[in-house]
């Protein structure tokens, strides 16, 4: 039989097996996960804004502080959440060779 593919067969029926067993504890960790990640989007988004609205008031030009600290608060924020699920799944998947072994 192909090797890696009897492995990728274990490991999928070991991760079902597992998610079976631990069903009550993934529900709330994935929920506390959508969360974490809502949060680490939204906090630097407000954040950037409200910097922007108290530039823009006590310091007013010819561009809108508001606006682009939003963006960039914007930005930051998914490039949090983009860290954070990156390192759930390699979590996952170190988790997944170690069951396999």
């Amino acid at each position: 039989m192909n090797e890696p593919f009897a492995r990728q067969v274990r490991t999928q029926v070991a991760r079902k097996l597992k998610a079976r067993t631990d069903g009550t504890r993934v529900v709330p960790f994935g929920l506390g996960m959508m969360g974490l990640i809502g949060w680490s989007v939204s906090a630097p988004t407000v954040l950037g804004a409200a910097l922007g609205l108290w530039l823009d008031r006590h310091h007013p030009g010819g561009h809108s502080w508001t606006l682009a600290l939003l963006v960039g608060g914007l930005a930051v924020g998914c490039w949090t959440a983009w860290r954070w699920v990156a390192r759930a799944m390699a979590d996952l998947q170190r988790s997944d060779h170690d069951e396999s072994r």
